[in-house]
C-alpha cells in the first residue's frame, strides 16, 4: 500500500515543480489548450447532430409506433454521446501529448537536468520527425487498449448493482493505468525504453502507477482542470521515471526554486 502514497507524492511533487518554474508551466498549457478547444467543439457537434446521426442509422425504426420510436432513438443518442465522452477522456492525453511533444519533451528535459546529481539529461539522438513518429505509433497503440477497456466497462455497466458500483471504480483504475503510461513515455521514449518494455516495467509497480494516475484520471473528468494539470502530470511522471529505472535523483534540487520561478 506504501507505492499509493508514493504515485501520489510523484504527482503533487510534479505540480509543486511547474509552479516554481513558471515559464516551464506556461509552455506546458499550450497544447492543453489546443487539444481543449478540438475536443469541445467535436462534443458541441456530437450534442447537436448526433440524434440526426442516429436517425440515419436506424432506417429500419422509421415505421415504429410511438413512443417506442423516441424511447429507443434517445437511448441510443445518449449512448453514443456517453461513449463519445468516454473516448474523450481517454484520448485526451495521449492527444495533448501529441500535439504538444516538443513543448513536453522540453519540460521533461528541465525536470532530468534539474533533479539530476550531475545535471545532465538522457537524449534519444533521434530526430523530431522520428520521435513524433514513434510517439504517434505508440499513442495509437495505448488508445486501442484503452478504448477496448472502455467499450467493455461500459457495457459491464449496464449490470445491476455491480454496474453502478464496482465498475466506475475499476474504470478509474484502468484509465488511471493508461494515463500514467502516457505521461511516462514522454522520459522513457527519450531513454529509447520500447512500449513493451515500458508496459512490463509500470505493471510490476501497478499501486505506484494507480497512486498517480487515479488521482489524475478523477481531475481529468473536468476538462479545464485536466489542461492545467498536464504540465505537472508530465513533471511528476518524469521524477516516478527516475525510481522505476533506479536513476539517483538531487532530491534538493526539485524543492530549490531557480531563476524562472514565479509567484502564485
Amino acid at each position: 500500500m506504501r507505492d499509493l502514497g508514493v504515485g501520489f507524492g510523484y504527482l503533487l511533487k510534479g505540480q509543486r515543480w511547474v509552479a516554481r518554474h513558471g515559464k516551464q508551466y506556461g509552455f506546458g498549457l499550450v497544447p492543453g489548450l489546443i487539444t481543449l478547444v478540438l475536443y469541445a467543439a467535436a462534443l458541441v457537434a456530437l450534442a447537436l447532430w448526433g440524434q440526426d446521426f442516429v436517425a440515419w442509422s436506424t432506417p429500419f425504426a422509421d415505421d415504429w409506433s410511438s413512443p417506442w420510436q423516441g424511447l429507443f432513438r434517445g437511448f441510443l443518442t445518449a449512448v453514443l454521446f456517453a461513449l463519445g465522452l468516454l473516448l474523450s477522456v481517454i484520448t485526451f492525453t495521449a492527444v495533448t501529448l501529441l500535439i504538444g511533444q516538443p513543448f513536453y519533451e522540453n519540460l521533461s528535459e528541465k525536470v532530468d537536468r534539474d533533479v539530476s546529481p550531475d545535471g545532465t539529461a538522457p537524449e534519444s539522438g533521434l530526430p523530431l520527425w522520428r520521435e513524433l513518429w514513434i510517439s504517434g505509433r505508440d499513442s495509437l497503440r495505448i488508445v486501442v487498449r484503452a478504448a477496448l477497456w472502455g467499450v467493455l466497462l461500459f457495457a459491464l455497466g449496464f449490470i445491476p448493482v455491480v454496474g453502478q458500483t464496482a465498475v466506475p471504480v475499476i474504470g478509474f483504475f484502468v484509465t488511471g493505468f493508461f494515463l500514467t503510461e502516457e505521461l511516462t513515455a514522454v522520459a522513457l521514449q527519450r531513454r529509447r525504453v520500447e512500449l513493451r518494455d515500458r508496459l512490463a516495467m509500470l505493471r510490476s509497480r501497478k499501486r505506484l502507477v494507480w497512486g498517480f494516475g487515479t488521482p489524475l484520471a478523477v481531475a481529468f473528468l473536468v476538462p479545464f482542470v485536466a489542461v492545467f494539470l498536464m504540465p505537472g502530470a508530465v513533471a511528476g511522471a518524469t521524477l516516478m521515471v527516475r525510481e522505476l529505472l533506479g536513476e539517483e535523483t538531487r532530491e534538493e534540487a526539485a524543492s530549490a526554486p531557480d531563476s524562472e520561478s514565479v509567484s502564485w
